[in-house]
């Protein structure tokens, strides 16, 4: 083969980027990859946001990033401090990864409901990893709350405070809506995700519809359990729980400081059964090749509904939080699907991806 053949082959893997600070300077311009069957099907272009591609393998490195950052120039923690969060998991791995890259502690209240994959990484890159009782946060034992009051009992530490710390939100209207609006050329139609704290739905819908004078349009993806569909729907007059979901790190009983300032922006909301994520999730690994968690495939089938709704030609862009390796014990084993009363909602041909017992 000529050394001509041999660059033409593989000249797409060429690229110029210079090397990045450490790991901080990986965070962000992630992909944007098309979802080739989802596309043809709906006439569209629907788009994921890599967010997996992260260094710290997830979207939630950018808003870690930024919290600690922002409590630097705040000068609320100084070299050797402590950096304290209640988090379900993603933020306190990107959380463990800033902080072992800057040379904090890091201690992560969680849920004792989250995945033991979650708990045993954050173990290992040094965090001090918390579990307690899930309880609502309006309880006083709420992990927040524990989190919160173990960092006022410190010197040279801070609490993040993800859910209601703003800082959280600026992280995606500078990057990730930015990013998508590039990789874009400004032709998107239509953002979907859903929402925890909702630092990425709130700041990368506040950039799309400013950079757009309007014209993007905002859809809320909400898991059962959840109040945003409910609010939403109903314009800020009913909260609505009800249910439960397979989906961890999604879903709110309230509105938080991140989602406050931009919930008028908010055109519409979609309910996504667990059923149909799981669906999804499975068909994504066996048409695409992509290995998603369930709340990244739970943002993929609001973008296919969104499509729908806004019908063919439009650029539906979503986002993929992370992948399935930290869920991978639940979301692939027999008998968890089971005790969800999942099964059935996997096509038969797609069954057999459920490798474990």
């Amino acid at each position: 083969m000529s050394a001509r053949r041999l660059y033409s082959t593989s000249a797409r893997f060429v690229t110029s980027t210079k090397p990045t600070n450490g790991f901080v300077g990986a965070i962000g311009n992630t992909p944007l990859i098309r979802i080739n069957s989802l596309s043809k099907e709906t006439g569209c272009n629907i788009l994921g946001k890599a967010e997996f591609m992260n260094p710290g393998g997830s979207v939630k490195d950018r808003a870690a990033l930024f919290v600690v950052e922002d409590a630097e120039r705040k000068g609320l923690i100084k070299a050797g401090g402590t950096v304290i969060e209640g988090t379900a998991g993603n933020t306190g791995i990107g959380l463990a990864h800033v902080c072992r890259a800057k040379g904090y502690k890091c201690v992560i209240y969680m849920p004792n409901t989250q995945s033991q994959e979650k708990i045993d990484l954050l173990k290992m890159l040094g965090a001090d990893v918390r579990p307690v009782p899930a309880v609502a946060f309006d309880n006083p034992e709420n992990y927040n709350h524990q989190a919160r009051r173990y960092a006022e009992t410190l010197e040279n530490a801070v609490w993040t405070n993800q859910f209601d710390n703003i800082a959280n939100r600026q992280a995606h209207i500078e990057t990730t809506g930015p990013e998508i609006w590039a990789q874009t050329g400004g032709k998107v139609d239509g953002f979907t995700c859903a929402t925890g704290t909702a630092g990425t739905f709130a700041g990368t819908t506040r950039f799309l519809k400013e950079a757009s004078d309007g014209r993007v349009k905002s859809f809320a993806a909400d898991p059962p359990g959840s109040v945003i569909y409910s609010y939403i729907k109903s314009k800020g007059k009913e909260m609505i729980r009800g249910g439960s979901s397979i989906t961890e790190g999604i879903g709110q009983g309230r509105i938080t400081a991140n989602l406050q300032p931009d919930i008028d922006l908010v055109d519409d909301a979609l309910k996504i059964p667990d059923a149909d994520t799981i669906a999804m999730l499975y068909r994504l690994l066996d048409e695409e090749g992509i290995y998603l968690g369930a709340s990244s495939a739970l943002n993929v089938v609001a973008a296919y509904e969104m499509a729908k709704i806004l019908g063919p030609g439009k650029t539906v862009v979503t986002i993929l939080c992370d992948g399935a390796y930290r869920y991978q014990s639940r979301l692939f084993s027999r008998k968890w699907l089971e005790s969800k009363e999942l099964v059935d909602a996997i096509p038969e041909h797609l069954q057999k991806y459920i490798v474990l017992a």
